[in-house]
This record gives structure tokens, sequence and C-alpha cells, in this order.
């Protein structure tokens, strides 16, 4: 699996879409730093550019500095995550400084996810922080494989990294983290 790593680093360090695996649906990604990747993103999946990504990270450690985090929210992420959960918190000042606006709600806050799947967060840790939204045109369904993701994407996309185990299928359950108490806006 390194060699299909390294072709998936170089397409993001190129600015290109990748479709890699998580623990619940094939995503894909770019920098969420890289303006021009970011609209690539959008333009592959045909989704209007206000509707914000989620961001993935390899570990808690490197996603705490961009997020803002009640006691109470930074103990349900540590004991959740890497899991099949999107977290919706405030944005930090750094991530609105260095991420692309799209990334970010227009509430400015980030969805993040640790995904629970050995090759996403190696890739991750090789790459850093990368968007992940599902492998789809937006309003239809995810595809299911790799090679359903070639079908729908082809060029538009730069690498197609593959992983077992297959993702779930199931989208991660989303929970918003801004008021005084979690919110659940979405369950798997």
């Amino acid at each position: 699996m390194p060699d299909g790593i390294a072709v998936a680093v170089r397409a993001v360090r190129a600015g290109t879409p990748i479709l890699y695996p998580t623990d619940t649906l094939w995503g894909l990604g770019v920098r969420p730093t890289d303006s021009s990747a970011v609209r690539r993103l959008y333009a592959a999946k045909r989704r209007p550019e206000g509707m914000p990504v989620s961001v993935a990270f390899s570990s808690y450690e490197e996603a705490e500095p961009f997020v803002r985090m009640t006691p109470g929210a930074r103990s349900l992420l540590r004991r959740t995550l890497p899991g099949p959960y999107t977290f919706l918190l405030p944005a930090s000042a750094r991530a609105r400084r260095r991420w692309v606006p799209s990334v970010l709600g227009e509430t400015g806050t980030v969805g993040i996810r640790i995904p629970d799947h050995p090759t996403a967060r190696a890739l991750l840790a090789r790459t850093g922080p990368l968007t992940t939204t599902s492998a789809n045109r937006h309003g239809e369904p995810p595809c299911r494989s790799v090679r359903d993701g070639r079908r729908i994407f082809g060029s538009e996309v730069g690498a197609y990294l593959s992983g077992a185990p297959s993702p779930s299928g199931r989208p991660s359950t989303i929970v918003v983290l801004t008021g005084n108490r979690p919110t659940v806006l979405r369950r798997s």
C-alpha cells in the first residue's frame, strides 16, 4: 500500500482531488489551504461552493489547533475519535486564516473527522489535513468502490487510493458542538 499512498500524496501536492477510503464512505480530498484544489473538488462533485466540507486529520493532536473546544467537547472527542463521527465546532483563528473560506461554514464552523481507517490515517499522516466529503456528484448516492469512483470522476480525480477494510457505506454521525450541549444533526 505505500506505493498507492505515495501516488496519492503526489496528487495532493499537485492540487488535484484524490479518492480515498475512510471508515464510513469513500472520500474526496484536497488540502483545505489550496484554493484552486478546493475549486477543483467542488467542480468534480458539481457541488455549490457555499456548502462547506469537512476536514479529516490523522490524530486528535493534529486537529486541536484548528478548532475551539470547551472542556466537555474536548473530552467527547477524545472518547469517540477516531471513529465514524463528524464534529461541527467553531473554527479557530488559525483555521480561519489558513483555510479556504468555502471549507468553513457561514457561521465559522468546521466539521472535523479522524477516520478509523488505517489507509486514511496513513495518508493523512503524510499529507496533513485533507477535506473529507463523500465521493459522489452533488445529490447523488456515494460511490461504493474505487471502480465506481473512476467511472464517476475519471480524470477529475488525480489518484484513486484503495485500502482494506472497505468503507461501511454509512455516512458519519454529525454532532454539533457549538452550543451548551451536543446536538446530533445526523445519525449513521
